[in-house]
């Protein structure tokens, strides 16, 4: 079945920190760009990091620029976002997507362009 399975969130305190992981089956990430969205109550859904296949450029939304690195491990078919010095508006459920586009040819935050999606991880940021 293909697919993509976030994992990693839960409950923690400003300044902690969380590593999310985007798991694939049924296809092989190499040749996918990856991005990261997150949608907090209310609001509507953003961009926030991803990262191309290949040379493994990397983008981030300026808000979490800092703190937050993507990174991933195709040998396990897994992406990755590191969250640090967590804020209470980092409070979302957090998406990966997947990007069908050119092998190594960057990465980009438009969910239009995105044409597979996991359901997503919790992510709540509280003291």
């Amino acid at each position: 079945q293909v697919q993509l399975v976030e994992s990693g969130g839960g409950l923690v305190q400003p300044g902690g920190s969380l590593r999310l992981s985007c798991a694939a089956s049924g296809f092989s990430l190499d040749y996918y760009a990856v991005a990261w969205f997150r949608q907090a109550p209310g609001k509507e859904r953003e961009g926030v990091a991803c990262i191309s296949s290949g040379d493994g450029s990397l983008y981030y939304e300026d808000s979490v620029k800092g703190r937050f690195a993507v990174s991933r491990d195709d040998a396990k078919n897994r992406v990755y976002l590191q969250m640090n010095v967590l804020k209470p508006e980092d409070t979302a459920v957090y998406y990966c997507a997947r990007e069908p586009r050119d092998y190594g040819s960057g990465c980009q935050l438009e969910d239009y362009d995105m044409d597979l999606w996991g359901k997503g991880t919790l992510v709540t940021v509280s003291s």
